[in-house]
């Protein structure tokens, strides 16, 4: 993998009053920017080209991170406009500055030790998603597991959580209009949700993932971000 994508255009509304003058991802945490802590494993892993998608406070990102050259990145921003697009809309707003590789992509909102370069540089299907236990947020889950590595929309009793990182193929989004039909996919540029592209590449037998068992935190409320700053600094 040589490009990656950093979703960063969320709104923060739950991390709120902190994400009023700052966005998410720009908040500190262990003694770092929140983004900052991908941007580092990034240039360890060689991914010299990272595309951020930007909206919420857009200009914070180019004025803090400038164009990459100090981690040994490059840096591009996909600006989104005043609303976010979601991750469909979102992910659809990049590709142009994506290569046409498969590309890594990564929630500008969580942490983990998680090796990046572990992930698969090209994914059996469409995606390969890596997959966290249920955090006590989100107890259900998001999808299940097989003992093939073959990601299904029945969760039963063993379902996990979608992590935020994975690896995507430009195939995923293929025909998007076929399956996306809700009032946001008309507008231009397009806003929907990629869920529904991976049920359909689930339905396909498309979609891929693995378990990962080590540290992972959608940092997604103050409490949580004052949780892992804490963790962080004890070392």
């Amino acid at each position: 993998m040589r490009h990656a994508l950093i979703f960063a255009a969320g709104l923060g509304e739950r991390m709120r009053p902190l994400t009023n003058h700052t966005p998410k991802p720009l908040l500190s945490v262990g003694g770092k920017l929140l983004i900052e802590w991908h941007l580092e494993k990034l240039a360890a892993m060689d991914v010299h080209y990272v595309v951020i998608n930007t909206s919420h406070l857009a200009d914070q990102f180019p004025d803090t991170l400038g164009d990459g050259s100090r981690w040994g990145l490059r840096i591009r921003y996909a600006y989104e406009g005043p609303t976010p697009l979601e991750t469909g809309g979102g992910m659809l707003n990049a590709l142009p500055l994506l290569g046409p590789e498969p590309f890594l992509v990564i929630s500008g909102d969580v942490w983990t030790d998680a090796d990046f370069a572990a992930l698969p540089t090209e994914p059996r299907g469409l995606a390969h998603l890596l997959m966290v236990d249920n955090p006590p947020h989100h107890p259900k889950g998001d999808f299940r597991l097989d003992e093939h590595g073959v990601l299904h929309d029945d969760k039963a009793s063993s379902g996990l959580t979608y992590s935020g990182i994975g690896v995507f193929r430009h195939e995923l989004l293929t025909g998007w209009r076929d399956v996306i039909h809700d009032e946001g996919a008309q507008q231009q540029p397009p806003r929907f949700k990629l869920r529904r592209l991976l049920e359909r590449a689930m339905t396909q037998g498309q979609l891929h993932g693995s378990h990962f068992h080590g540290a992972w935190t959608d940092v997604g409320t103050p409490q949580r971000l004052q949780e892992l700053n804490e963790r962080l600094l004890d070392g």
